[in-house]
């Protein structure tokens, strides 16, 4: 689960970390009155999305030359002249896609005065099992661009759980970032404070770009983008009340309901599978053949005939989805729940596009009888390859 950047930021400060005064503003008056709350007389008006490359996007809705979703203002005048043209408008970023995103919210900021840039971020590095710091001296808009062409300057090191974050990390720190004197006591300091909220909350990315140095020669966070790991939400009803749902695909919250694993994707063949890695392998074999899946879906080992039904009907709802291959290896899961499943998805929602379903493994043959009787119009498989082959056939007439 993600979160915005002024949520983020509140998170940080409740750890000890140094962020600039600022206030949310989900409508022009509101983007106004944060302002006036501020000392001024620089403000930074930024559009709140779950994307990055907010500063250098463009939006749909003004003209090309007009500025990106982070700008600058000398006056609150010229605070609400940015809010109306940012609210309710599409912000098209590198990582939006063509698409882009709808501006809800915005942040109203207090300006920074800035000596130099830097870039931090923290993740779990699933090779070494630890948490992760990545740090660079070469902090902004092009950070994508520094990890292609020159990645000798991103530095990355990881905690040992055991010991947690130990002083010699912040020192680490530092000396990636050529911090010396109080600069470096600061940044070890941050980095324990960014350790510590990691962990406590369960985190799965912290990125701050840019982590700046001030005139006054603080080390202060001046962006915060945190995403957290939806399986430990349970344990954090603070931060599960920071969700926004207009940020999310609503087939992905609508699984979520059901505890389905499910990703959108662009392709047009509706996948639903028992298990990460069936699922993986059979999106690798629809794009063998030709075609591209429109999800990842993992309905689960011991998934009921009500879980399945909802995971059919979220399929459908795709308008991209051209045709549906289930393929199921019934261990766990029993095939003749699966069929139930389907059935009375299809009776309920209609069946417009092709249906191949493949079913293998416990309680096959009563699975297949009951397809079979059903009276759909169901394309029949005997292993993954055939239903591969036979839902490409199908999509591509």
């Amino acid at each position: 689960m993600n979160i915005h950047e002024y949520q983020g930021k509140a998170i940080l400060k409740a750890y000890g970390a140094n962020v600039s005064a600022g206030y949310p503003a989900l409508t022009v008056a509101e983007a106004v009155e944060a302002a006036k709350k501020l000392p001024g007389p620089l403000f930074v008006v930024k559009s709140q999305i779950h994307a990055g490359g907010r500063g250098k996007g463009k939006f749909k809705e003004l003209p090309a030359d007009a500025k990106g979703g982070v700008r600058l203002a000398f006056s609150i005048d010229e605070v609400e002249k940015h809010a109306k043209e940012m609210l309710g408008n599409t912000l098209v970023t590198i990582q939006t896609g063509e698409a882009g995103k709808q501006v809800n919210r915005l942040y109203i900021e207090d300006g920074s005065d800035i000596e130099k840039e830097f870039y931090i971020s923290m993740l779990v590095d699933r090779v070494t099992g630890r948490t992760a710091f990545v740090v660079s001296t070469e902090g902004g808009m092009d950070i994508e661009a520094v990890a292609h062409d020159t990645p000798e300057k991103i530095i990355t090191f990881s905690v040992d759980p055991a010991t947690g974050v130990m002083p010699h990390h912040g020192r680490a720190v530092a000396k990636a970032l050529g911090l010396s004197g109080d600069l470096a006591k600061q940044a070890e300091v941050l980095t324990g404070q960014l350790y510590r909220a990691f962990v406590e909350k369960d985190m799965a990315m912290l990125e701050i770009n840019p982590l700046i140095i001030t005139k006054d020669g603080k080390l202060k966070c001046l962006d915060a983008k945190i995403g957290f790991d939806s399986n430990a939400l349970y344990r954090h009803p603070d931060v599960m009340e920071l969700r926004d749902l207009t940020e999310e695909d609503h087939k992905e919250i609508e699984a979520s309901k059901y505890d389905l694993s499910y990703v959108a994707l662009d392709g047009t063949i509706g996948c639903m599978v028992n298990g990460a890695g069936l699922a993986m392998a059979t999106m690798d074999i629809i794009k063998l053949y030709g075609s591209e899946p429109a999800n990842f879906l993992d309905v689960g080992g011991g998934a009921s005939k009500e879980k399945v039904t909802a995971a059919f009907k979220i399929i459908t709802a795709d308008p991209n989805v051209k045709g549906i291959l289930v393929n199921i290896f019934g261990g766990i899961m029993k095939c003749d729940v699966i069929a139930e499943g389907v059935i009375a998805a299809v009776k309920d929602v209609g069946l417009k596009v092709p249906l191949v379903v493949r079913l293998e493994g416990t309680n096959v043959d009563l699975g297949k009888k009951i397809i079979r009787e059903s009276g759909l119009n169901v394309i029949p498989a005997d292993d993954l390859d055939d239903a591969a082959q036979k839902i490409v056939k199908a999509v591509n007439g």
